[in-house]
């Protein structure tokens, strides 16, 4: 298949599979003697896991650790186990400073009664440590 018919398929952009082709997360695609790229099924599952890791956030250097890993199906996943727990506690930080961040946005917007700039105290608490 051709690269507009992998994107089509797995829902990633054509540019987006070739950038991953060029940083070897997607094997180089066969080319036909027009020199257009063609593609198989197993790229499609591929970038079907690719797509799924960045949708889980999941660092490109550590896809191709998860791509490599499975080279052997009969090894430990302790460090896919290990990688996935690691994503999960930055997910969880995240959360924890967006949590913050929301109450610091809602007092914010909840502390100015006023209608005049010169009286507003939301700008006033920006200027305050």
């Amino acid at each position: 298949m051709k690269i507009s018919q992998l994107a089509k398929t797995t829902n990633v952009a054509s540019k987006t599979i070739r950038y991953y082709e060029e940083i070897g997360l997607l094997p180089e695609a066969y080319r036909n003697d027009n020199g257009y790229r063609e593609y198989r099924a197993s790229d499609i599952e591929r970038l079907v896991f690719i797509r799924r890791c960045r949708e889980l956030k999941i660092p490109l250097e550590q896809i191709k650790t998860l791509i490599a890993v499975q080279v052997d199906q009969k090894s430990s996943c302790q460090e896919v186990d290990a990688l996935i727990a690691q994503q999960l506690e930055k997910v969880r930080t995240t959360i924890a400073e967006l949590t913050m961040l929301e109450k610091t946005l809602h007092a914010l917007a909840t502390s100015c009664p006023n209608d005049k700039v010169g009286d507003c105290q939301i700008l006033k608490n920006l200027q305050q440590e």
